[in-house]
């Protein structure tokens, strides 16, 4: 689809029953109906092994790299294939071999991914600073005063989501990579709540690593990640030692070693075991959408449907407040209580047929292809129903 044209609903692609209002792609989306096929064709090839091709495996991982290679714009071989985002930020922390009193920084309150590989050092070797940000809401302006401020300091690394998880709030990376350049610090992303929405050109944005994984917003299913390597870290020691990640150790061979010298990618990163018949089909099968759709008309969409969301709220005089639009991701909404969220609220919600995720005291609303303007007024009209039950209660 040309990414200028409108993107419409693609609700039909999904079993999704008109009266639930399904707004939580952020915690996990759901597989389109066209995955039932692929999950098939998986069952079968593992119900009898000895049909398979010598190459399967191969072939798979292949094509998964190459699909996820397509959706950032990398080279197919600076991908790795890998688990989880704690994986990645592990696997980028062995390469990067940071130097003892490291200055480090992260957002306050980011998820725990990009985050405990640096606080949870047990020799104390790093200086983590902890960004927070302002009552404005803006990421960005904090991130870049503390990253002017810690580069008098040695800064090293700044590791952090380009979106936050909890409020939505929007981080301009490449602001923060012109930053870094001048500063000399190394930069990585967990990109999660980004990739297949927000453009995540690393031609453009030159991290050092960056990771994502397919349960939310790439349509796919859990355990399934990728690890884009900047060729500068290519020489490095990988997380794990495997097979695969060497130039020939092979069963078939007469001698098993034939030749332990690493992979010259970053496929010397991939993970042990990743030969999944199943969910490695199944990530690059909601990545295909994805990158089928292009990341500039699913974002304009969903723009689109958080907008109508906080028009919504704001024209039904509801007491929440939410982040202004110059400051929050385009497809995630994250609404505010000023005397607080009800406990039961999320219940409450549920029992309307609404689902979305409370997030450290505000109620996340994350739509992806598959919603409308209908579940957009489902919310709203929800959420007013849900207060007023609950605050009378």
């Amino acid at each position: 689809m040309n990414p200028a044209s409108p993107l419409p609903c693609q609700r039909d692609l999904f079993d999704i029953p008109r009266e639930v209002c399904f707004l939580n792609a952020g915690s996990w989306s759901p597989l389109p109906k066209s995955a039932a096929e692929v999950c098939n064709q998986g069952f079968a090839r593992k119900s009898r092994p000895w049909e398979m091709s010598a190459n399967l495996q191969n072939e798979q991982c292949t094509a998964a790299r190459e699909t996820a290679a397509r959706i950032i714009n990398a080279d197919t071989n600076d991908v790795a294939i890998i688990p989880s985002v704690g994986y990645g930020v592990a696997t980028a922390a062995k390469a990067m071999n940071l130097p003892e009193n490291s200055r480090v920084i992260v957002l306050e309150d980011d998820h725990s991914s990009p985050v405990l590989e640096w606080s949870s050092n047990p020799d104390n070797m790093m200086s983590v600073r902890t960004v927070s940000v302002g009552s404005d809401g803006n990421w960005t302006a904090a991130l870049l005063a503390a990253i002017q401020e810690e580069s008098a300091n040695d800064l090293a690394l700044v590791s952090v989501s380009n979106v936050h998880w909890a409020d939505g709030g929007l981080v301009d990376i490449q602001a923060v990579r012109a930053a870094l350049t001048r500063s000399g610090a190394m930069l990585v992303i967990d990109a999660t709540h980004a990739v297949g929405v927000i453009d995540m050109d690393v031609t453009q944005l030159d991290p050092d690593f960056m990771i994502f994984p397919t349960y939310k917003w790439l349509l796919g299913p859990y355990g399934r990640a990728f690890l884009y390597v900047a060729k500068r870290h290519q020489n490095s020691l990988p997380l794990e030692q495997t097979m695969s990640g060497r130039q020939r150790v092979r069963a078939e061979d007469p001698v098993y070693f034939t030749d332990l010298t690493y992979l010259p990618d970053a496929r010397r990163f991939d993970m042990g075991q990743r030969d999944f018949f199943i969910s490695l089909d199944l990530a690059q099968h909601g990545m295909e959408l994805m990158a089928n759709w292009g990341h500039a008309a699913v974002s304009a969409r969903l723009s689109g449907l958080t907008s109508r969301i906080a028009d919504g709220l704001k024209d039904a005089a509801l007491p929440v407040s939410v982040p202004d639009k110059t400051v929050r991701a385009p497809h995630i909404l994250c609404v505010s209580f000023p005397t607080g969220m009800p406990d039961a609220l999320p219940a409450a919600l549920k029992a309307r047929n609404v689902y979305v995720a409370p997030r450290l005291g505000r109620l996340r609303i994350t739509p992806h292809v598959y919603n409308d303007e209908a579940d957009c007024d489902h919310f709203v009209s929800a959420l007013r129903d849900a207060l007023h039950e609950t605050c009378a209660t």
